[in-house]
């Protein structure tokens, strides 16, 4: 079989629009991709403006009843009562430390620190069975070897 031979202009042309096609497939292809990964972030913050959206007609529902409230004078003594330390005649406040939101905040650290602990066990049995793979390797190597 005889070699077709390529002349050097259609070399240089293949060449040119071989390159200026690669560069445009890529063009193509991160606009593409660029274009998909907005859209994704878009789709993701809509959903998180109407969530939040959701949040504040609920506390704008709230804030409705609680002007309801407020109109009675009952409550509004309880109320000043119970934040602000209001007293009636012979009434004494006795101040009282929140050991709840304490209680809350340790449960919290105690959740973080024991997942610490949790990867970083992991991590060392990973660690260990690796190592024991591979001396268990080296060691059969050994053997086929005498």
């Amino acid at each position: 079989m005889a070699k077709r031979r390529i002349s050097r202009s259609s070399k240089m042309r293949l060449t040119f629009f071989g390159t200026l096609s690669i560069i445009a497939i890529f063009y193509f292809l991160f606009s593409l991709l660029f274009n998909v990964y907005t859209i994704y972030d878009l789709t993701n913050d809509k959903q998180n403006l109407q969530n939040s959206l959701l949040k504040l007609q609920e506390e704008a529902e709230e804030l409705k009843t609680d002007i309801e409230k407020f109109n009675d004078p009952e409550y509004l003594a309880d109320y000043a009562r119970e934040h602000y330390y209001y007293t009636k005649k012979d009434e004494y406040v006795i101040k009282m430390d929140e050991i709840e939101e304490t209680d809350e905040l340790i449960d919290t650290l105690n959740l973080n620190i024991n997942k610490k602990y949790i990867i970083l066990g992991l991590s060392l049995f990973m660690v260990i069975f690796f190592i024991y793979i591979l001396k268990k390797g080296r060691k059969r190597k050994k053997k086929g070897r005498k």
